[in-house]
């Protein structure tokens, strides 16, 4: 593009005489005569330079614009916004003031041709650069969705990752077309006409603030609410509308937890205590069981040592088993207290979810434990009661008797082996003389 000097081809020429004073140059006095200055009307530009003008005339493929100029500029539709294929007619209407830049001022019809977007940009360009060097944050219109992330509309094409349009990772990015989003400007580039931006930094420092003024009137023992908003295995966290606290594992429940989701679910609006608050490290520290009724104040209240209560086995472990005998409470059966006889491993006795009696044998109320004991409980009965024992038994040696004892045994077994014979022989020889003295007096009577 060439630049070309401004020829006043205006059919009237300006007069020769003074200027009026207070016309600001448009009259002037001519042979005592006060006439129009019309050579004051035109604007004096060059090519490159942005003028100002009404919109005259919307056509389907081009604007017509007013700039105080010999005859109206043209804007083709290519040249009104940095969208693809745009209607006039949404871009512009009619009386319009909007901002052009000179393309050429005579193209090879005798037309000036102008350019709304290019106008747009290169101020939106200074704007950008500006907002780059103090770190102010940008708006912009949504206009696309593209591989990795959105284009914007910042009177250039911004481009915001995907990664950086939220705090946390976004599934849809269709959701924000037609959003004006404010970002801010992490890199730039003029020759390539590149724009990089992040909303993320933008939603990270209004956070922070969130985060402060939260922290501030935050303190250890009030009670609030909030939103889970992630579960862990070692955890759950919790939106205090703008920042997140932990609720430990630990502080989910008054009863044993293996998973948080067991106790809550993300979404869930629950009320927790503040635990503890690192202001430097802008960590917070919740308790959700502590807004619950302490199970453990029913025990010092309602029960005392030597009281006998049902309970379920929770926990086997090497040193004994672990009994819940109210809801969050847990006491322990040393190994020792779990039968009268010797006990190698506790899963001899008992096992998970088996319901028994235990009785109390000590409450450490400063340490919250319970002694428990199982063996000192009269007529009970264990679901794995005499395992223990059949074990003993069956593992216990066979003992051997004496050489001199195995003699005598085997030799009374003989003499009673050799009895039985002649014993059977002598009753049979005491039935014949009789059945031989019976055949005489028979044949006499004959």
């Amino acid at each position: 593009m060439t630049d070309t000097t401004l020829t006043d081809t205006s059919p009237t020429a300006a007069p020769a005489g003074s200027p009026v004073e207070g016309s600001n140059g448009l009259l002037v006095e001519v042979d005592g005569k006060v006439v129009p200055n019309y050579a004051a009307t035109m604007v004096s530009f060059d090519d490159g330079d942005v003028v100002k003008g009404n919109v005259v005339r919307i056509d389907k493929d081009e604007v017509l614009v007013d700039i105080g100029y010999k005859s109206e500029g043209v804007i083709p539709s290519t040249e009104l916004s940095i969208r693809k294929s745009v209607d006039p007619a949404d871009e512009v209407e009619l009386g319009e003031e909007v901002d052009a830049l000179v393309l050429t001022k005579e193209d090879s019809e005798g037309r000036l041709v102008l350019s709304k977007k290019r106008a747009r940009f290169e101020k939106a360009w200074r704007k950008i650069e500006a907002a780059a060097e103090s770190g102010e944050p940008v708006e912009g219109n949504v206009i696309e969705v593209v591989k990795g992330g959105l284009i914007l509309d910042l009177g250039v094409r911004g481009f915001l990752p995907a990664s950086l349009v939220d705090i946390r990772r976004v599934h849809n990015l269709d959701e924000f077309i037609g959003q004006t989003l404010e970002c801010k400007v992490i890199e730039l580039n003029r020759s390539r006409n590149n724009v990089v931006l992040s909303r993320r930094a933008v939603l990270e420092e209004e956070r922070k603030e969130v985060r402060e003024q939260i922290l501030g009137r935050l303190e250890p023992g009030q009670v609030v609410e909030g939103k889970i908003s992630n579960i862990v295995d070692f955890g759950a966290f919790v939106d205090l509308d703008g920042i997140d606290g932990l609720i430990h594992i630990s502080e989910l429940s008054w009863s044993h937890v293996n998973h948080p989701g067991e106790v809550v679910s993300i979404g869930d609006t629950v009320r927790i205590k503040v635990l503890d608050i690192d202001r430097d490290r802008q960590r917070i520290s919740l308790g959700l069981k502590q807004t619950q009724e302490d199970p453990w104040q029913r025990v010092i209240s309602t029960h005392r040592p030597g009281d006998v209560l049902e309970g379920t086995v929770t926990k086997v472990v090497a040193f004994g088993a672990f009994v819940e005998i109210l809801p969050g409470v847990e006491g322990l059966v040393h190994i020792s207290e779990l039968a009268d006889h010797h006990v190698e491993s506790p899963a001899e006795v008992v096992e998970p979810n088996s319901t028994l009696n235990v009785k109390i044998l000590e409450i450490d109320e400063e340490r919250r434990r319970l002694s428990l004991s199982i063996k000192r409980v009269e007529g009970q009965n264990m679901p794995m009661g005499d395992l223990g024992q059949q074990l003993e038994a069956a593992e216990a040696p066979v003992e051997e008797p004496p050489a001199a004892e195995a003699s005598e045994a085997a030799a009374s077994e003989s003499e009673a082996v050799a009895e039985e014979p002649a014993a059977e022989q002598t009753a049979e020889q005491a039935e014949e003389p009789e059945a031989e003295a019976e055949e005489p007096e028979d044949s006499t009577e004959s």
